[in-house]
């Protein structure tokens, strides 16, 4: 039987959920194609050809880009049983079904494929077939297969990471466990995994990493929700990997809460050859650090920043600036903060511009500190709307997103992107602009390294996205 696997956006990166089940299911005998269309041109033929469509849901602009491929694929293949998987999929499993999804998956969803595919391919080919019998949720342990990245479009065809001298390395892409042991409110992994999380086996993830350097790869990227969940596995993992590739870099993901816990073990981070750790700060507000439960506090993340700047590692923060307790003089609070830790240069400015996202199932909805400000569900948005805490703060998010998108066009650095913000806020607030408040123009540029890719995982799709599928 021929199974189709479908990805529409995984964040300038070649997909580990294609790549996963590929192999799992080549291994059962299914006859594979695979398509991304983040970088290749859609192949009527590879969905005409296939009994089972499948599409990877890991984040909401996927998600939002599959709906709008989902009418395309049903009017070339009508007969065909689609599945959608990934974490995204179970968020949205009830609107997923109205639009024809015959199975939806989340968690580890490698053996639930092969299920799906065992299932419909057998000389049986009554409708009680087609109906769903494998968990929606699993969080059974797996025993891993290698990637199977033969079929992707080669690493160059993907976003690449900006070194010191403008030097532009190829990025490879995989994962050491999925699932995260804390349960963040406004986290989109805590509906599918609920505190819980889930290793890749070391052999796996350190073959799939030779693979990906022999295909061109100079450094790579570990997509961990959080990498030091299950902080030995990974520092076992770093040390077989730069004993075998010692000149190969990488970046990881860790929350704050993890950075402080584990100091001990920041100096293998940088002896390892680990660029910079990306972390989710998502405010310097206490009071909405805390209605989030993020487990860190605004001063948690500053004692972060000095503690990882004395170990010489850099740390990449993300932010949610825009939320309903949000306030003008509360952002430019935190354009304070990022002056103060000589940070301007470290955020990518998109960051500033992030407004939080209300998929169902957020442990949000139920907080009594939302439901002020909570509108409808946006079925077309996939997410719930609320109203921001003033018509200010409204007017401050839309004057931000306007930036952006010129920084984007004019390829402004992220000095003069920030400044823009910076004075336009303070403007916005009534205040002057002054010499002191611009001293980050001063400082020397340290060499930052910066992934190409612009895009956030809950950004809005583009026009030219849209089109494309």
């Amino acid at each position: 039987m021929n199974v189709a696997l479908i990805s529409t956006y995984d964040l300038g990166h070649q997909p580990f959920g294609l790549a996963s089940p590929m192999a799992w299911l080549r291994e059962a005998g299914a006859s594979v194609a695979c398509l991304d269309l983040a970088v290749q041109e859609f192949d009527d033929s590879i969905i005409r050809d296939a009994s089972l469509i499948t599409i990877h849901l890991q984040m909401h602009t996927a998600t939002r880009l599959a709906v709008a491929l989902l009418p395309r694929l049903q009017g070339i293949n009508p007969s065909a049983h689609y599945c959608f998987y990934g974490l995204y999929a179970p968020l949205n499993e009830e609107f997923l079904r109205g639009l024809g999804a015959g199975t939806v998956l989340g968690g580890e969803f490698e053996a639930g494929l092969c299920s799906l595919y065992n299932r419909l391919n057998t000389s049986d080919s009554s409708s009680q077939n087609q109906i769903q019998t494998e968990p929606v949720i699993s969080h059974e342990k797996q025993k891993f297969r290698t990637p199977d990245r033969s079929l992707l479009p080669p690493l160059n065809n993907y976003g690449y990471l900006e070194v010191e001298n403008s030097r532009r390395l190829e990025i490879g892409y995989t994962e050491a466990s999925r699932g995260c042991k804390h349960v963040c409110r406004h986290c989109p992994v805590v509906p599918v995994y609920d505190g819980v999380f889930r290793i890749v086996q070391q052999n796996i993830v350190l073959e799939d990493i030779r693979q990906q350097i022999e295909a061109g790869a100079k450094h790579i990227t570990f997509g961990d929700p959080d990498f030091f969940n299950g902080a030995g596995h990974a520092l076992r993992i770093i040390k077989a990997f730069h004993d075998e590739f010692p000149d190969i870099t990488y970046d990881a993901t860790i929350k704050i809460e993890h950075l402080l816990q584990h100091q001990a073990h920041l100096s293998a981070l940088v002896e390892t050859g680990c660029l910079f750790v990306t972390t989710a700060v998502e405010s310097v507000d206490n009071y909405i650090l805390n209605i989030l439960d993020k487990g860190h506090t605004r001063e948690d993340f500053i004692k972060a920043i000095h503690i990882t700047r004395d170990h010489g590692l850099t740390l990449s923060p993300t932010f949610i600036p825009f939320t309903p307790w949000t306030t003008a003089a509360g952002y430019l609070d935190l354009l304070s903060v990022i002056i103060q830790l000589e940070m301007v240069d470290y955020v990518a400015p998109i960051q500033l511009a992030i407004r939080l996202l209300l998929p169902k199932g957020s442990r949000l909805l139920d907080h009594e500190a939302l439901q002020p400000y909570l509108d409808s569900f946006n079925e077309p948005a996939l997410s719930y709307t609320w109203q921001d805490a003033d018509e200010l703060t409204a007017t401050l998010h839309l004057a931000i997103c306007n930036i952006i998108q010129e920084s984007e066009k004019n390829g402004w650095d992220r000095r003069k992107s920030f400044t823009h913000i910076l004075e336009t806020t303070q403007q916005l607030c009534g205040q002057e602009t002054n010499k002191d408040s611009l001293v980050f123009n001063d400082l020397p540029k340290p060499s930052v390294s910066r992934m190409s890719e612009p895009w956030y995982c809950c950004a809005e799709p583009t026009e030219d996205q849209l089109a494309k599928v």
